[in-house]
C-alpha cells in the first residue's frame, strides 16, 4: 500500500478527495491516503514547496503562479493532472451592504453591482473609507470573478475597493464581525453567512463565469511516480463519478459535515451539493444543477482551464503577457497524465 499525505482546505469543492480517502477509492488503487486539513492557501503552497506534503486540493491559479516563481515562497514547479470540479463560488455582501443598496430581491448581479458602484461613489465624495472585500488569495479564481462581477459597473478593484485576504473558513466569521463588507468564497461559507443572517448571496459564479476552472489536484513535479500518480487520478476519477450523482449526496454531505473534514452542517452542505442556495436568512433561492460539478469530463485538466486561468492573470495584472511566459504557465497542466491513467482504469464507482 503507497502512503500519501495530501493537504485539504474544508470546502465542498474538496469533496472528491475526501471521499476518495475516506470511500474505499484509493484504496482499491492501493494507496492510503492521509488528510491533513489547513485554513490557508498560503499554508498549503508552503507545505507543497517544502516537501511537507505530497500533493495538494490547490488553486489552479496558485499552482501557475508557484510555478512560475511568483510570491515569496521559492519557486516550486508542480504538477496538475486533475480538476476537482468546475464553478462552486459565490460573491456575498453584509446585509448592511444589502439593504444600503435597496435592490429587490431579484435583482440580477448586473444591477446589484451598478448600485454597489453608486455606494462607492457616494463614500468617496462623503471622505469615508472604502469598502473592503474578501478574496482568498490573490492568485485565485475569486479574484477574477470580483473583477467579473465588479468592472461592468465602473468598479477598480484596485482603485476603488480595499480588497483583502482572508481564508476561506474565516470569511463568514470576518463578515459577522464587520471586518469585512463581503466576500467571494468556496461553499459552503456563503451558506454559512446566510444562515447566520449575516450575509446576502449577490452573485455565483455561473453566472458570472459559467464553468469556472477553480481547485485542482497538484504536486511538485516529480514527487510522485507514474505508478503512484496513475493511482491517485483514478481513484480520484472514481470518487468523482460517485459524488455527481444525486443518489449519493445525502451521504457525502454527512461525510464532509464531520469536524475532521468541513464541520459544517449536513443540511448546509446539502444545498450546496443540490445547488439550492438561500441568497438570505429566509429569501429567495437561487437554483442550479451547474453551481458545483463533478464528474465525467470534468476533472480532464485541459488546456482550455489552463488558457482561461493564465488570460485571467494576466487581466489582473498578475504575470505580464509573454510567450515563454504563457509556454509556462501551460505546461502546468498535464492532461496527458490523467489520460494515460484513465485508459488503464478497471474499476467502476459502487
Amino acid at each position: 500500500m503507497t502512503e500519501l499525505r495530501i493537504g485539504f482546505i474544508p470546502l465542498s469543492d474538496a469533496a472528491v478527495l475526501i471521499a476518495a480517502a475516506e470511500l474505499g477509492f484509493a484504496e482499491r488503487e492501493g494507496l492510503s491516503i492521509q488528510l491533513e486539513k489547513e485554513a490557508s492557501w498560503a499554508t498549503m503552497r508552503d507545505k507543497l514547496a517544502f516537501g511537507v506534503i505530497d500533493a495538494a486540493h490547490l488553486l489552479a491559479p496558485l499552482a501557475i503562479a508557484s510555478s512560475l516563481g511568483l510570491g515569496p515562497t521559492p519557486s516550486a514547479r508542480l504538477t496538475v493532472p486533475f480538476a476537482l470540479h468546475l464553478n462552486g463560488n459565490a460573491i456575498t455582501l453584509s446585509m448592511r451592504l444589502w439593504e444600503e443598496l435597496a435592490q429587490p430581491e431579484d435583482a440580477d448581479p448586473a444591477a446589484i453591482a451598478g448600485a454597489l458602484a453608486e455606494v462607492v461613489k457616494r463614500r468617496s465624495r462623503a471622505g469615508a473609507a472604502p469598502l473592503t472585500l474578501a478574496t482568498v488569495f490573490p492568485y485565485s479564481t475569486h479574484t477574477f470573478l470580483l473583477r467579473h462581477f465588479l468592472q461592468p459597473a465602473g468598479i477598480d478593484l484596485d482603485r476603488d475597493i480595499r480588497l483583502t485576504v482572508v481564508p476561506p473558513p474565516y470569511t463568514a466569521e470576518a463578515l459577522k464581525i464587520g471586518a469585512i463588507d463581503g466576500f467571494c468564497v468556496g461553499s459552503p461559507w456563503n451558506n454559512v453567512a446566510v444562515a447566520s443572517g449575516t450575509g446576502r448571496i449577490v452573485a455565483i459564479g455561473p453566472e458570472l463565469v459559467p464553468d469556472a476552472p477553480d481547485k485542482v489536484i497538484a504536486w511538485p513535479e516529480g514527487r510522485l511516480d507514474e505508478v503512484a500518480a496513475g493511482r491517485l487520478i483514478r481513484a480520484l476519477k472514481l470518487s468523482g463519478e460517485w459524488c455527481a450523482s444525486p443518489a449519493n449526496h445525502p451521504e457525502l454531505a454527512s461525510l464532509l459535515a464531520e469536524p475532521r473534514h468541513i464541520g459544517v452542517e449536513a443540511a448546509i452542505l446539502m444545498n450546496t451539493l443540490r445547488g439550492r442556495l438561500p441568497v438570505r436568512l429566509g429569501g429567495p433561492v437561487k437554483a442550479t444543477e451547474a453551481y458545483l460539478r463533478f464528474g465525467g469530463e470534468v476533472h480532464r485538466p485541459s488546456m482550455e482551464q489552463a488558457r482561461w486561468t493564465y488570460r485571467e492573470m494576466v487581466a489582473a495584472g498578475q504575470i505580464a503577457d509573454a510567450p515563454e511566459t504563457e509556454r509556462a504557465a501551460l505546461a502546468v497542466y498535464r492532461p496527458d497524465l490523467f489520460d494515460r491513467a484513465v485508459a488503464e482504469d478497471r474499476w467502476s464507482p459502487g
